[in-house]
């Protein structure tokens, strides 16, 4: 199986990086979807966001809330997030650790990524994943950017309230 390429858009974001740190993020997305097909699992869908961070969330759903993994693009480092850490095996965890979330020390060289055992929690945490019941879901790239569209239909219930509560009739312009 190819491995789905990153999102244009995805691609985009990252640009604003240095390119060591857009390089970490992409071969950390690419180590996911290998062991994700390694282990036999479909593809899983993305959702990208881009708040104070460039954020890749994986679900195997469709749904943004059960993504079992993620990380996380800043200016100087990229973060590998478990969305259930708390619950697999991971010795340098302290035991008194009662997060449901958990995020090992970031990796910022490609080569720790594959290295030190992160592949071990990254193949804990797709047999922990929500699988939706029946049929896979075929694999998708959401991105949500600053300047989404979805963002502004919003805004324009803001500007209607606005405008009606100042006892206006009708939208902006009437």
């Amino acid at each position: 199986m190819r491995l789905r390429p990153p999102d244009p858009v995805y691609l985009n974001l990252l640009e604003r990086c240095p390119p060591a740190i857009a390089q970490l993020a992409l071969a950390a997305r690419r180590v996911i979807l290998e062991e994700t097909h390694a282990g036999g699992n479909p593809q899983p869908g993305e959702f990208i966001y881009e708040v104070y961070t460039i954020a890749d969330h994986f679900s195997f759903t469709g749904r943004p809330g059960d993504s079992f993994l993620f990380t996380t693009t800043h200016a100087a480092w990229v973060n590998l997030g478990f969305s259930f850490g708390a619950f697999l095996p991971d010795p340098n965890r302290p035991a008194a650790w009662g997060r449901q979330a958990h995020s090992p020390h970031s990796d910022r060289a490609a080569v720790r990524l594959v290295s030190s055992g992160v592949c071990d929690l990254i193949r804990a945490a797709i047999a922990r994943a929500e699988r939706p019941e029946g049929k896979a879901i075929r694999p998708r790239t959401v991105v949500h950017t600053k300047q989404s569209p979805r963002s502004l239909p919003a805004l324009n219930r803001y500007r209607l309230m606005r405008f009606v509560d100042a006892g206006q009739s009708g939208a902006p312009g009437d």
